[in-house]
């Protein structure tokens, strides 16, 4: 079996030592009844991981050595952001961390019109760290070094106002494939007529687009066209939100990543 992952924001480097922090410390002495002696690996998001080892438990606190470091990735080499449709409760989380496993590289949550949770001020703020959360421990458990970031809440017309075209070119320069030089936007509407399999292989960054639940607005919809957004279906069946994020991930892996 492979040693348990525990992921630190802080420097690391072989030969340091020091105490685990309270959540990790209590996940390895009582979740795990880790012991004294037993391999564990560290990574903090900055590249590669470390080999480190127990030192000494008592009662919650958990000594650990770090003992050597490995440059591993395990990053795909598709790369896609993910504008995810804000659903409600363990819908997101199930999304956000199937979507880690899957290899994405960012995850955006939009504040649709349809979006069942509404968030603004400490609750937003509060939502964004219990992502986060979610995100970390799924980069723990599937074994990437690289931990995807999760934004603030975005509506729809003020994340494609203020923020996609940071990275597309503007829409005019379009090559007539729909393929933009700066990356695609991707919207998934069980209505279009092109399928994933139809697009050529990406040259950057892909934006992928998935609604809440109910999927978004006419207008929201015309926003998303606008800027230039190809539609793609998965198939003759509408997904859940949930799914639907997931599964155009996969097959974006299986035509163009590391499936």
């Amino acid at each position: 079996m492979s040693a348990p992952r525990f992921y630190l924001d802080q420097p690391l480097a072989p030969g340091a030592r020091f105490s685990l922090p309270p959540g990790p410390a209590r996940h390895a002495a009582r979740a795990l009844r880790l012991t004294e002696g037993d391999a564990i690996t560290l990574f903090n998001g900055r590249g590669g991981e470390f080999a480190a080892r127990i030192e000494r438990i008592h009662k919650d606190e958990v000594a650990v050595s770090v003992t050597g470091f490995a440059d591993t990735e395990r990053e795909s080499r598709l790369r896609v952001m993910l504008a995810q449709g804000i659903s409600s409760g363990e819908r997101m989380d199930y999304t956000l961390q199937k979507a880690v496993e899957l290899g994405v590289t960012a995850i955006q949550p939009i504040a649709a019109r349809r979006s069942v949770v509404k968030l603004a001020g400490a609750r937003a703020d509060q939502r964004v760290a219990h992502w986060q959360g979610v995100v970390t421990s799924a980069c723990e458990q599937c074994g990437r070094n690289q931990v995807p970031p999760v934004t603030a809440p975005l509506t729809l017309a003020h994340w494609l106002g203020h923020t996609i075209f940071h990275g597309l070119q503007p829409v005019e320069s379009r090559s007539p494939s729909g393929q933009q030089k700066g990356g695609r936007l991707l919207f998934l509407s069980p209505l279009a007529a092109a399928r994933l399999a139809d697009l050529p292989p990406p040259d950057a960054m892909d934006w992928l687009v998935a609604g809440p639940e109910g999927g978004f607005e006419a207008d929201e919809i015309a926003a998303l066209e606008a800027a230039g957004a190809i539609p793609v279906r998965l198939g003759p069946r509408v997904l859940r939100t949930e799914t639907a994020a997931l599964a155009a991930l996969a097959a974006m892996q299986t035509l163009w990543g590391d499936f």
